[in-house]
């Protein structure tokens, strides 16, 4: 019922055509068009390479940091989703050859396809910090959610984070009031609200018991929030807290690990010449260095696609986009190579990178490769459903649900912009086994 309506190719049309087809990546987005795929192409034969063999909750991540989860509750064997009659190449995808219908792993094996959904998700970048490496996190006051070896099945960051949560608690609890950063980076980033969602649990985490902290969200955007709403609700939600200061234009460019300083890159605006015609003067864009003495700072780092999708002729060439998988941001069809489609946070399109995003490109990508396959073109299109449960403390989220053309949410009479204690039921209890036993195997 919940994350989003059914699309349009809920139908899922199927083919009898004996063709090659090819998943990059066993992630969510890889094994939800899989499993659809196996269903709507009986006598295809099916290749994935992908070198995980564990496969891990992300969205959990957050309640695992926030003291709710534990590891071995985010965690499944990818067997569980990757049958015997598929091909699974235990290795990761060197380079792609679009050309040529092929790729090559890192172990030198080519790989041909006739038809292939590139899901190689997103990388995580902590050396584009200067002065800071994978190994800093959880030393001298820093952590990061994010930090998980996707290939091994970590959590490290999450487990990270809420040593980080009680050590800022024991901080709070000595009288002097630590100051605590939030970065949110300049990249695109998966699930883009989680750097206020780590702010706000760990705020509610010392509120607890009446303590307080200099809580500081330094964001590289320019709102809280993209939407107008959903922004009011998270300014007054941050009114409930001690002493939030927003940063806003400012991204995370070098740590001084050891004496505790972030330096940000801010940018910001002055006056130019007076425009007579315009009778308003030109503004002109400039950045500089701003340094931030910290206790605790929580990095989101820089993200990309993988360094073998932005070397391949599958990225933007330009633009923004540069190196992202370039999809049409409908029909998730490659705009230049039509037997190449992509699903979840590889692609290059404007909204779509949550796992409820990816479950809305499974049944498009499926319906729509399948259609490629019978000589037709692809019509089912993918609306930019997001979605974004914004926990504002422990007990309420915000379920932000959105498209290309605005919010879109499930339940239309229960206004989205309001923290609500089912949203959080749904998110902690339900969305888990929804996502191993529905999402995993293409039903729904």
């Amino acid at each position: 019922m919940m994350m989003g309506a059914p699309t349009s190719a809920e139908a899922e049309p199927s083919s009898d055509k004996q063709v090659k087809v090819l998943i990059v990546g066993a992630g969510a987005g890889g094994i939800m068009a899989l499993a659809r795929l196996r269903r709507g192409l009986p006598n295809a034969q099916f290749t994935i390479i992908a070198p995980n063999e564990v496969h891990l909750y992300q969205p959990g991540q957050v309640f695992l940091a926030a003291g709710l989860e534990k590891h071995e509750d985010l965690i499944k064997p990818n067997s569980d989703f990757i049958d015997e009659e598929v091909n699974w190449i235990k290795d990761e995808v060197a380079s792609f050859d679009p050309d040529n219908n092929k790729v090559v792993t890192r172990n030198g094996e080519e790989v041909h396809y006739d038809y292939m959904v590139v899901a190689t998700g997103i990388v995580y970048h902590y050396d584009w910090i200067e002065g800071l490496s994978e190994s800093d996190i959880g030393t001298n006051g820093i952590s990061s959610v994010y930090l998980s070896d996707l290939e091994k099945g970590t959590t490290r960051g999450a487990e990270v984070t809420w040593e980080w949560f009680k050590a800022l608690k024991e901080a709070a609890k000595k009288g002097e009031k630590p100051t605590a950063i939030y970065t949110q980076p300049a990249t695109p980033i998966k699930c883009g609200g989680a750097p206020q969602k780590i702010l706000y649990l760990s705020a509610d985490y010392l509120k607890e018991e009446g303590l307080e902290a200099n809580y500081i969200f330094a964001t590289n955007g320019s709102k809280l929030f993209s939407l107008p709403s959903i922004e009011k609700t998270l300014a007054e939600t941050q009114k409930s807290y001690d002493t939030i200061t927003n940063k806003f234009k400012h991204n995370l460019v070098a740590i001084d690990v050891k004496n505790k300083v972030a330096t940000f890159e801010e940018t910001y605006q002055i006056k130019g010449e007076y425009d007579e015609d315009l009778q308003e003067y030109d503004m002109i864009t400039k950045k500089r260095k701003v340094d931030m003495k910290y206790d605790f700072i929580h990095v989101v780092p820089p993200m990309s696609p993988p360094k073998a999708v932005v070397e391949s002729k599958l990225g933007w060439q330009k633009g923004s986009a540069k190196g992202w998988l370039e999809v049409d941001m409908y029909t998730l069809q490659h705009r230049r190579y039509p037997n190449v489609f992509g699903i979840g946070d590889v692609m290059g399109i404007p909204k779509g990178k949550t796992g409820g995003s990816a479950r809305h490109h499974g049944p498009i990508v499926a319906e729509n490769l399948i259609r490629v396959v019978e000589g037709e073109k692809p019509t089912a299109k993918f609306d930019g459903y997001t979605v974004c449960p914004l926990k504002t403390d422990y007990g309420h989220i915000v379920m932000a649900e959105f498209n290309y053309d605005g919010l879109a949410p499930t339940i239309p009479f229960l206004d989205p912009a309001t923290p609500r204690w089912m949203w959080w039921a749904f998110d902690l209890y339900m969305l888990k086994p929804m996502y191993w036993y529905l999402m995993m195997r293409g039903l729904m």
